[in-house]
């Protein structure tokens, strides 16, 4: 090999190897995931979807973490199992908020399957290194005291066996405000969504 040669490979292996440190930082200094699985509480419902909790807790994130929201409104928890294993392979979030079960009581679904739903969304979440935050639910007073009790109490026990953060009512300060609910008495205004926005994020800020 002449010596000209010699001078064109070596600097083109010296590009590249340049191109590859750039290329490895440029990974490592790719945002975080986070992931929100949820129902119309955390899909904006009748709201503009920029201006939805969810939307506002990317904007206090960014650069550093970057927030899918997969939640649907009318979603089960039924229906949150059967989505999450596709969704975590191909978002492979670092965290998952999980809000799911409004529906479930809505319709006086059974609390014990709404318990087991959410425990292998949680298994299968720590299966695969990823965090959780539980984002509890509470049902309106006329679905009788004791379906209430046990469905708030789902959530409690759940966070407990599983051993993951938990906020005990996504919308505290919020649901028992009229004016600060949507007509149905059941969705939030555009008005509280910073509210669940500040609920949500120092619950999570505490957990990790």
């Amino acid at each position: 090999m002449t010596v000209h040669k010699k001078i064109v490979v070596g600097l083109l292996l010296a590009c590249s190897l340049v191109w590859g440190q750039c290329t490895l930082a440029q990974t490592d200094e790719s945002p975080n995931r986070l992931l929100v699985m949820g129902d119309s509480l955390s899909a904006a419902h009748n709201i503009p979807l920029e201006a939805g909790w969810v939307n506002l807790l990317k904007q206090q994130l960014v650069p550093e973490w970057e927030v899918v929201n997969a939640s649907i409104s009318g979603e089960t928890s039924a229906g949150g199992l059967t989505r999450l294993p596709e969704i975590i392979a191909a978002q492979q979030p670092e965290w998952l908020l999980l809000e799911l079960g409004a529906n479930d009581g809505l319709r006086a679904l059974s609390t014990k399957a709404l318990a087991d739903n959410l425990a292998q969304m949680i298994d299968l979440c720590q299966a695969a290194g990823i965090q959780v935050l539980l984002l509890g639910i509470q049902i309106p007073d006329n679905y009788g005291p004791i379906y209430q009790a046990r469905f708030a109490e789902v959530y409690q026990k759940i966070a407990a066996q599983k051993q993951v953060p938990l906020v005990p009512f996504l919308l505290e300060g919020v649901g028992t405000e009229p004016e600060l609910m949507q007509a149905d008495g059941l969705h939030p205004t555009a008005a509280a969504q910073s509210i669940i926005m500040r609920t949500v994020l120092q619950a999570w800020e505490a957990a990790h």
